[in-house]
């Protein structure tokens, strides 16, 4: 599928299942004329175009308060606190709760799966990862668990002082995480998010090197949930449509790049900071109360690493990788209502006629 609207791994009860966004087709970036900058995307157009890396969602759709989730990103297959993964961490606003962020950025390595949810259950996130992971053969003398979650609040729509998500939902999205096709938009930890005044929710995108730059990939998976005035593809469409910063609610963003090629942990933390800059592109206001975070890991070890002046096209694809993921992100997610409000998905025919006016949108 080049287009992606089912939700992963729905695997706690629903009150009713009308209450989920309705199946439809909806466009991915590509599909509305837009390619974002000059390297060619993964076969997927996703993060799993980074080989072994693996995405599941858990959504939590219920009566009329509860729209939130879980995603999770595996960088390997296997026991990752046993052959952990080189990682870096880079901060565009700390107005957040990344767990397990020191420890990645003293050491330089990720040890546990990444998981995403909204900002008061990290706790229970954690507690999670830190079961999973000593529940794994190999790990029966292991004391200390460094677990990686990461969020925004959701509180726009979601019933977030319930604190609704299990322990269960978390293993659950760990459990069925698979390399395929990710879904995006309204699932998993982009269930209750609103972004630039829109339906927000997961995205994601990929680029490949060419063999002169050493043929690696890089992978991104965004969960939005921030302000500013939306651009896509350099288009106005946030003043057009008149949505935008300080007319919406502001959130945060939380970026997981992925990368087969070799990085030192140093080089990793650079290719972060890219990926958080990348959502400069798409009219980000980096606001006061928006927690921007990228997580970056590579899969290659061991390897001889890239040495730095190797590392700028990885860089850009860093850069246009992100940018793709925030616009699939608002083109494939559904508009959500719950007692708390109602956040309208991005309308295509009038982005189009925007996208057309700036040459930039198929006819």
């Amino acid at each position: 599928m080049t287009r992606r609207h089912a939700v992963q791994a729905l695997a706690t009860p629903l009150l009713s299942s009308s209450l989920l966004p309705a199946p439809q087709l909806k466009p991915r970036t590509r599909d509305l004329g837009i390619t974002p900058g000059v390297f060619p995307t993964g076969p997927a157009n996703a993060i799993t175009d980074v080989a072994g890396v693996s995405v599941g969602h858990l959504t939590r759709i219920e009566g009329d308060s509860i729209r939130t989730g879980v995603t999770a990103i595996l960088p390997t297959h296997g026991n990752l606190f046993q052959d952990k993964v080189p990682g870096a961490v880079f901060v565009g606003n700390a107005f957040g709760k990344l767990a397990g962020s020191t420890q990645v950025e003293e050491l330089g390595t990720i040890e546990t799966p990444i998981v995403l949810t909204n900002t008061l259950n990290v706790g229970t996130a954690m507690e999670a990862v830190v079961s999973y992971t000593l529940a794994l053969p190999g790990n029966e003398k292991v004391v200390s668990v460094n677990a990686v979650v990461g969020e925004t609040n959701d509180s726009g729509l979601n019933d977030i002082r319930g604190m609704h998500i299990t322990r269960q939902d978390v293993l659950a999205a760990i459990h069925n995480a698979n390399t395929g096709p990710v879904a995006e938009g309204t699932v998993g930890a982009g269930t209750g998010t609103i972004c630039f005044g829109w339906k927000g929710g997961i995205g994601t995108s990929s680029r490949q090197a060419p063999s002169r730059y050493g043929g690696f990939t890089v992978g991104v998976l965004v969960q939005t949930n921030f302000g500013g005035v939306l651009t896509m593809g350099g288009a106005p469409v946030g003043q057009r449509l008149g949505r935008y910063a300080f007319k919406s609610l502001d959130g945060s963003c939380m970026i997981v790049l992925a990368t087969d090629a070799p990085l030192t942990p140093k080089d990793l933390k650079r290719l972060a900071a890219r990926a958080v800059f990348g959502l400069a592109r798409t009219g980000s206001s980096y606001s006061n109360g928006s927690g921007d975070y990228a997580i970056a890991f590579s899969t290659a070890r061991p390897a001889t690493p890239l040495t730095t002046d190797q590392t700028s096209p990885y860089f850009e694809m860093a850069l246009e990788s992100v940018e793709e993921a925030v616009y699939n992100s608002l083109l494939q997610a559904t508009t959500v209502q719950s007692k708390f409000g109602t956040a309208d998905a991005l309308p295509i025919e009038p982005l189009q006629k925007i996208l057309l006016e700036f040459g930039i949108s198929k006819k």
